[in-house]
C-alpha cells in the first residue's frame, strides 16, 4: 500500500506505552470516521437505488400513482406526463428530466458512490490492521511492565 509523502515507517515495538496508547487511540478514531463514512455512503448510494427503481417502474401517462408529501404522507395523483419528470439533484435543486435521462443520472450516482466506497475499504481495513497490531504490541508491553513491576516488588520485600 502506498504511503503518505514524507511519511516514515516506525517499528511500533520501540515505542513506549503512552505513545502505543495515543497511537491507538488515534487509530480507533479514524477507524469509527472511515467506518460512518462508509455507511453513510451506503445510504446515499440505498437512496438513489431507490430513485432509479422507482423511475424504472413508472406507470404509463394516466395512470394511477401516489405522491409523497412527506417521509409518510402520501396523497393520490395521476401521472401526466411519463417523460417529464422534476428529479432532485442535491442542495434543493431540481432538473425536468425525461425518464431516460432520470435513470443516467441516478446510474452515474450510483457508480461514483460505488467508486468512492471502493476506495475508502481498503483505507479502513488497513487503518483496522494497524489498530490490531498497535493493540497487541500494547498489550505484551504492559503485561511486560507488570511482569517487571511484580518481580521487582517480589524481591524488594525479601
Amino acid at each position: 500500500m502506498a504511503h503518505e509523502p514524507g511519511a516514515q515507517q516506525i517499528d511500533v515495538t520501540t515505542l513506549p506505552i503512552p505513545h502505543l496508547n495515543h497511537l491507538s487511540q488515534q487509530l480507533e478514531q479514524e477507524v469509527e470516521f472511515l467506518t460512518n463514512s462508509i455507511n453513510q455512503l451506503k445510504v446515499a448510494q440505498s437512496k438513489f437505488t431507490e430513485s432509479e427503481d422507482a423511475v424504472a417502474n413508472l406507470g404509463k401517462a394516466g395512470s394511477e400513482t401516489l405522491v409523497p408529501l412527506t417521509a409518510s404522507m402520501y396523497v393520490p395523483g395521476k401521472l401526466i406526463d411519463e417523460d417529464d419528470l422534476l428529479v432532485d439533484i442535491g442542495t434543493g435543486y431540481y432538473v425536468s428530466m425525461t425518464r431516460e435521462q432520470a435513470k443516467a443520472f441516478f446510474k452515474r450516482k450510483i457508480e461514483y458512490l460505488t467508486k468512492n466506497i471502493e476506495k475508502v475499504q481498503p483505507v479502513l481495513q488497513e487503518k483496522f490492521r494497524s489498530k490490531q497490531v498497535i493493540g497487541e504490541v500494547l498489550q505484551s508491553k504492559v503485561q511486560a511492565h507488570m511482569a517487571a513491576n511484580a518481580q521487582t516488588a517480589g524481591s524488594g520485600s525479601k
